[in-house]
């Protein structure tokens, strides 16, 4: 089948998700073939490096696409696929995506699922995705049909196919005039961290007691060179802010080394963190479910081990 996937940029950089749903479109083409659209000034140059995962990239060079307008997008997308027909369609499940693909849909008059992690497409297309905060996964099957607009959660397709694509720069223009212009671009405050493209992460849950514990885990993630997270509790006691968040109801992070401090391992926190590269948890009950995906873990208060081990790190960098 042929399935499109839209890439994010922003400043000349790609978004990793836009190389993740290529790694999704590869794994469920089949016979067919995996596209990936880029727009803006510059998007043939900053496309090239789409073809190591694609086997096409449709490149708009325009600088009307420059700064995010979703009835643009949605305009030269729609002259894309409508002349090639794709099975799918893939946004990354961002801001970008989740409000772009919805109204994708309505134009082609396509099925659209949002957040999914997982794609199967066999007779039919189904998806899985979680419901409820997290609280449950289902599968389920899609209304057939010509098109299918998906938004795909970030950090669940980090590996696939290399392949050596080819790169086409399509020369379109808008055919509408948009009701919304842009104003200007916000820098987000200096100090904010993306859990998901952090390499050490440690994590603190309900077990670590209270908020005047974090200063410990905090000592930790720095002697360890990363930094901290929570599960959903730590979050709603606002011991931490929600973009920190491990879990289906945050963030799905693959660090390559996570560590969980007081975290029992409930399933909607697994879902988030469960391929991580190296995974030691600290829990006093013996029977914490975190114990059955961790490499290595300690049975034992959290307030007395983590200070003793963070000295011991400290002492061994000198």
């Amino acid at each position: 089948m042929e399935v499109y996937t839209i890439a994010e940029h922003s400043e000349g950089n790609l978004a990793s998700v836009s190389f993740e749903l290529l790694n999704l479109a590869n794994s469920i083409k089949g016979d067919g073939k995996s596209n990936a659209i880029i727009l803006g000034g510059d998007a043939g140059s900053i496309g090239e490096s789409l073809t190591k995962n694609a086997d096409k990239v449709w490149a708009v060079n325009d600088d009307a696409f420059d700064n995010f307008n979703p009835e643009l997008y949605i305009d030269i997308i729609q002259k894309i696929v409508g002349e090639n027909k794709p099975a799918l369609i893939l946004f990354g499940d961002t801001p970008f995506g989740k409000e772009t693909a919805p109204c994708l849909a309505v134009k082609l008059n396509a099925p659209v699922q949002s957040d999914v992690i997982k794609v199967e497409v066999a007779e039919e297309v189904s998806v899985s995705k979680f419901l409820c905060q997290g609280k449950a996964m289902v599968d389920m099957a899609l209304v057939k049909s010509d098109f299918y607009v998906l938004t795909v959660r970030e950090s669940i397709f980090k590996d696939g196919l290399e392949l050596n694509g080819e790169i086409e720069v399509v020369n379109l223009e808008p055919s509408i005039e948009p009701r919304r212009g842009f104003v200007k671009y916000i820098e987000p405050e200096a100090g904010e961290i993306d859990i998901t493209k952090e390499d050490v992460v440690v994590t603190v849950g309900r077990g670590i007691g209270d908020a005047s514990k974090m200063g410990m885990a905090e000592d930790l993630a720095a002697a360890l060179s990363g930094v901290t997270a929570g599960t959903r509790p730590a979050i709603d006691n606002k011991w931490l802010s929600k973009d920190r968040q491990v879990g289906a109801s945050g963030k799905t992070i693959i660090p390559k080394f996570y560590m969980a401090l007081g975290v029992s391992g409930a399933s909607q926190h697994v879902a988030g963190m469960k391929d991580s590269d190296l995974i030691i948890a600290i829990n006093k009950d013996p029977d914490a479910p975190i114990f059955g995906v961790a490499e290595y873990y300690i049975v034992g208060d959290v307030n007395e081990i983590v200070p003793e081990l963070t000295n011991q790190i400290q002492k061994a960098k000198g």
